[in-house]
């Protein structure tokens, strides 16, 4: 087929998704009770799915990762209705925070102009305590408060689409949802591209290359899988063109205490205590008090819409006993943080293109700590630089860095998203990368927590 027919192919089917995501814009911004069902009842609806489910009679470690388990085709579904489009989703191997193996799920959309030589790999930020907020579910058709952020964000793949590139897009936090949890994170993202290539239906192989990129709740899950690529997943590490991402998590003990008594993102505060518990089994209700073991309970199903803008003002110490009123007090925080510092992490071997936002005042968070500064509202823009610093330092010069300092959280993601495609595109075409490499202003330390007594 000419490649003005394949060009005319891939803008029909393509446009499809656009327009209906387009025509969902207002039930994006509102959902209705009717439209939306609850969390607990779209819970339900996701574990009766049989497909997340491994029933093999082999047991799950005896397969590597990356194994695909199971395999379907269905249209890709927008709030529920269905576009024209297909996916492919995958059940298959991965591991966990704690290094046992799981069941993870990834969807990919073919580009009806790609040959499967390169696809991208987009990490969702659909930040979520519950596992049917993902994105597999969503564009399977099923309908959550929580999933309205991986809905939305079909309009992302459309680029990518348009271009001849497939499209992966993994269930990063795995079926446990485990917000948060950065190294997990990455092995399922990982294991996601494993899987894609070694399975029929994708049309991709041994040899595709993939680019890596993600926002907010998709940059942790990008960076950590090109952090983890070179020592857990050298076979995808090498066929890796680059990764980009903006509005990253860098240091969760920082994080914390930035967002402390903020008016819109201080709700993370205890969906990453819930999420921090559940992905390495500790238990933190011992150190609450009887109002954060309240707000913990409301939360432990609840995604980031449960979360913004609820708790204006929340603080560590509303949420702990007085006598823990030092987060680094407790013994079980302090492990769990330093566990997900990207800081104490390896550098990436790939090219890189990191940008962060840091007029945090502009949604509501005004802290400005000595040790962790200003940042987008929620992440910690010192944190973010002195991370970029450090891959410079230790080897990887491919880094380009970019902070928009009159942009907030949500603002920084419009001028990245334009400018990181490009960025991939000329990765792909292998062009040489761009370096700000010795002009990255200095940021906070990284150094990992050190705890202290209870009072």
């Amino acid at each position: 087929m000419h490649a003005a027919a394949l060009r005319h192919m891939a803008t029909a089917v393509v446009t499809a998704l656009t327009v209906t995501a387009a025509s969902a814009a207002t039930a994006v911004a509102a959902p209705s009770a009717q439209s939306t069902p609850s969390g607990a009842s779209s819970a339900r609806a996701a574990a009766n799915d049989a497909f997340y489910a491994y029933d093999g009679s082999e047991p799950l470690s005896s397969f590597t990762p990356g194994t695909v388990l199971k395999t379907r085709t269905l249209q890709y579904h927008v709030l529920g209705i269905p576009t024209p489009v297909k996916a492919i989703q995958l059940l298959y191997r991965t591991t966990d925070a704690q290094g046992r193996p799981s069941a993870g799920v990834t969807s990919v959309v073919r580009s009806p102009g790609g040959d499967g030589s390169k696809a991208v790999s987009y990490q969702s930020a659909y930040d979520s305590l519950n596992p049917a907020d993902s994105p597999s579910r969503a564009i399977a058709g099923d309908v959550s408060l929580g999933g309205v952020i991986p809905n939305a964000e079909s309009l992302v793949l459309v680029p990518f689409l348009l271009q001849g590139y497939d499209v992966v897009v993994p269930d990063t936090e795995g079926q446990t949802a485990d917000f948060a949890a950065g190294p997990e994170y990455g092995t399922t993202t990982l294991d996601s591209l494993r899987a894609v290539g070694r399975s029929p239906a994708t049309g991709m192989n041994a040899a595709t290359r993939f680019g890596l990129i993600g926002y907010s709740g998709g940059a942790i899950a990008t960076q950590w899988a090109a952090t983890l690529a070179p020592s857990y997943a050298p076979e995808i590490n090498r066929n890796l063109v680059g990764f980009t991402e903006g509005g990253l998590l860098v240091d969760p003990a920082h994080n914390l205490k930035y967002v402390d008594g903020s008016l819109v993102w201080a709700g993370v505060i205890p969906m990453a205590l819930i999420g921090a518990s559940r992905s390495y089994g500790i238990d933190l209700k011992p150190y609450m008090s009887s109002y954060g073991l309240d707000v913990y309970k409301k939360l432990e199903t609840g995604s980031i819409a449960n979360a913004l803008a609820q708790y204006p003002g929340l603080t560590w110490k509303k949420l702990a006993k007085p006598e823990y009123a030092d987060p680094n007090s407790v013994p079980e925080f302090i492990q769990a943080v330093n566990k997900l510092n990207l800081g104490s992490a390896s550098t990436p071997t790939v090219p890189g293109f990191i940008a962060q936002g840091n007029a945090g005042v502009l949604e509501g968070t005004f802290s400005n700590l000595p040790g962790i500064g200003t940042g987008d509202g929620v992440m910690v823009a010192g944190d973010v630089r002195s991370l970029a610093r450090q891959y410079c330092g230790t080897g990887n010069k491919s880094i380009k860095f970019q902070q928009y300092d009159l942009l907030s959280h949500v603002g920084a993601a419009v001028p990245w998203a334009p400018a990181a495609v490009g960025w991939l595109n000329d990765r792909f075409a292998g062009k040489t990368p761009p370096s700000d490499c010795g002009r990255i202003p200095a940021g906070n330390s990284l150094a990992p927590e050190r705890p202290t007594s209870s009072s």
